[in-house]
């Protein structure tokens, strides 16, 4: 079947491309010691990653289309057919991932229940000592599929300003 949309096509491959690179980036941090779920958000790769794939989408399109136009909502809807694509790749490679190398998730509940640990005090006081055993208790029990799922809602969020940021910088609407 042949995707018609040059909008869809730019995206769906794009964000095969993107995936492939976010996998990649996933096991060679891992291999580093440095486990990629455990990344604050601010210095996670994917902002990069989605602001240079998604910039360079909707350029390819705005640049191919007659009259060089792109709308804002062609740029949100390119930019989330990217995400959508991307986050399917990477789900799939995270749970593939973890099914393989049993102690990718193993080692990130080990790590994780340590920087609880360090900062105890602090975050019971922000969110009260139920809260924070219930989820000590829900990170003990993750797997791959629920990291995965957690890494696709972080992707959604994490595209939605970049998004939003880069449709406003390259829209460009017919002269009147």
């Amino acid at each position: 079947m042949k995707i018609k949309s040059l909008l869809l096509r730019l995206s769906f491959r794009n964000g095969i491309i993107a995936g492939a690179l976010a996998i990649t980036m996933i096991i060679v941090l891992y291999v580093a010691d440095k486990h990629p779920f455990l990344i604050p958000m601010v210095a996670d790769f994917r902002i990069f990653l989605f602001g240079l794939f998604i910039f360079f989408t909707l350029k390819e399109y705005r640049d191919k289309t007659e009259g060089n136009i792109l709308y804002f909502w062609q740029g949100m809807v390119g930019a989330y057919q990217f995400i959508g694509v991307f986050s399917l790749i990477t789900a799939i490679g995270i749970m593939i991932f973890s099914s393989i190398e049993p102690n990718f998730i193993q080692e990130y509940i080990t790590l994780f229940l340590q920087q609880a640990e360090e900062g105890k005090a602090e975050v019971i006081q922000q969110m009260g000592k139920e809260n924070f055993e219930r989820n000590l208790e829900a990170i003990r029990a993750t797997n791959g599929a629920e990291r995965a799922f957690v890494y696709v809602i972080q992707n959604i969020w994490i595209g939605l300003f970049i998004s939003i940021i880069i449709s406003v910088i390259l829209r460009k609407q017919p002269k009147q």
